[in-house]
């Protein structure tokens, strides 16, 4: 079974909190980062990565993101900073991955 993974991403004044699940954390963090998904994060600049917890599959993955998108905000702030209390964007220190754990094929030199 896959990982997945519920996170939080904010915007540089902490005014917006998003919550979502993924199953390749850093592939979405890149995609929020650059603004490749039009809607909401892109609309008001959410790119930093506060929070993730990871699940061995998506069913608790998704009863955990729903759980959190029903709190108030200062629950969910609350989680954001146990664990931070800075609000430190967690993206740096995500592990590097294998180019094609992102759906792209490497290329050989022969």
């Amino acid at each position: 079974m896959k990982d997945m993974y519920v996170y939080m991403m904010t915007n540089w004044s902490r005014v917006v909190l998003y919550t979502g699940v993924t199953n390749d954390l850093e592939h979405r963090v890149y995609e929020h980062k650059n603004k490749l998904v039009k809607g909401f994060t892109s609309r008001y600049y959410v790119d930093r990565l506060v929070y993730y917890e990871a699940f061995r599959g998506p069913s608790d993955a998704i009863d955990r993101e729903k759980e959190i998108k029903g709190w108030r905000r200062e629950k969910k702030s609350a989680l954001v900073e146990s664990m931070k209390p800075r609000w430190n964007d967690l993206a740096p220190s995500l592990e590097r991955r294998p180019v094609k754990s992102m759906g792209y094929s490497s290329l050989r030199s022969e």
